[in-house]
């Protein structure tokens, strides 16, 4: 995995920390204040709406959670784990390796976003005992579609937006996509097949992966972006991309941008359908699908209206150019390392400022979303 997709592995996994704490303390019957556990939340997209999209992602998880944690309840894991939290003392710990932690991680990761990640954990709270959130906190440099943990070492696994990041951006697109840099209408067949075929590839890594970690019926619940049809040429589900290319493309006509560069650059980015994940999943063998459940997300959160292909949307105190910024500061929080790193620093600012203005006409004809996939699966 290069470096640009390890940067998004970092914030992606950021989110998946609340539901799992929340998880726990489902588990131990902690009491907790969500307020709080809100804060690393916010870190997945760094804006204003990071909030509010986290707590749709989390709503819609918590369905498929409780049957696993309630399994390891009637299991008895529940005093296992009031055990554990008894045991480690995190407050000693973490005051006396903090100073070594920060100087360690800005030589090991001082080219990615590991280092932002651990100073969005709040570190007060984790080793407040008076809180009662004592809890270990565990990096590790390396991607997840490698092994992570021990052998048969994990009894549940959790991960919330990352597995739609590849660990590569696939092989033999050099100028055959041109002036997408993503999978779009105008992508020829084999920029689809390409895609996929990485795709693939990199899920049936990670369950391989995970296989030896967990144990023979423990659960993992994965979360991450999909699309809503087989057929990726049929429609355009993930317009703010196209939006993105679109404004790449008005620079290049004006010499901001290369077009050599322009044709050059491809996300590492897959969304899948149902069927495809359902595909990867019986051929790879290692795990039994037990739940699929899908649900929107709004591009702009912000909006609390339901998501229904079939309903008409509200446009009472719609503002398309703040629900516009909103949405490219979104995009801008996981694209400009990769924008920067491919076509050079200067342009960010301009590129997001038209960007926004893009998305402003596209939100006031259309109300899109993100079609979120989430599934629970048990190790054979």
């Amino acid at each position: 995995m290069d470096d640009n997709a390890m940067r998004m592995v970092a914030v992606g996994e950021a989110v998946q920390d609340i539901s799992y704490r929340q998880s726990v303390r489902q588990l131990s019957d902690v009491p907790h204040t969500d307020d709080n556990d809100r804060l690393t939340g916010t870190s997945m997209l760094c804006t204003e709406d990071g909030q509010l999209i986290s707590d749709s992602i989390i709503s819609n998880n918590t369905p498929l959670l409780k049957e696993p944690c309630s399994r390891f309840h009637d299991q008895d894991y529940a005093e296992k784990i009031k055990e554990f939290q008894s045991y480690v003392d995190m407050k000693v710990v973490i005051a006396e390796t903090l100073p070594v932690l920060d100087e360690t991680l800005e030589e090991m990761f001082a080219d990615n976003d590991f280092n932002n990640l651990f100073k969005l954990l709040s570190y007060d709270e984790v080793i407040d005992c008076n809180k009662k959130r004592q809890c270990l906190l565990y990096g590790l440099p390396a991607s997840f579609y490698s092994r992570l943990f021990p052998t048969k070492s994990l009894h549940f696994a959790y991960s919330s937006y990352s597995l739609h990041w590849l660990s590569q951006v696939p092989e033999g697109l050099e100028n055959k996509n041109k002036e997408n840099i993503y999978m779009a209408r105008t992508s020829p067949p084999e920029v689809f097949e390409a895609y996929a075929k990485q795709y693939e590839r990199d899920l049936s890594t990670f369950l391989k992966s995970r296989a030896k970690e967990i144990i023979a019926g423990g659960r993992m619940v994965l979360t991450f972006v999909g699309r809503s049809f087989e057929d990726p040429s049929c429609k355009d589900d993930y317009a703010c991309f196209t939006l993105l290319s679109k404004t790449l493309l008005d620079m290049v006509v004006e010499g901001l941008v290369k077009m050599d560069d322009l044709y050059s650059f491809n996300l590492p980015i897959y969304t899948p359908c149902k069927q495809e994940v359902e595909k990867v999943i019986q051929n790879e063998g290692s795990f039994n699908l037990n739940k699929m459940h899908v649900f929107r997300v709004r591009w702009d959160a912000h909006d609390d209206n339901i998501v229904n292909d079939d309903l008409q949307e509200n446009p009472l105190f719609f503002d398309k150019h703040r629900s516009a910024k909103l949405v490219a500061d979104c995009i801008r929080a996981f694209m400009e390392p990769m924008v920067a790193c491919h076509f050079g620093g200067s342009i960010v600012d301009e590129l997001f400022r038209r960007y926004a203005e893009k998305l402003a006409e596209h939100l006031s004809i259309e109300k899109s979303s993100y079609f979120t996939i989430l599934i629970s699966l048990c190790r054979r």
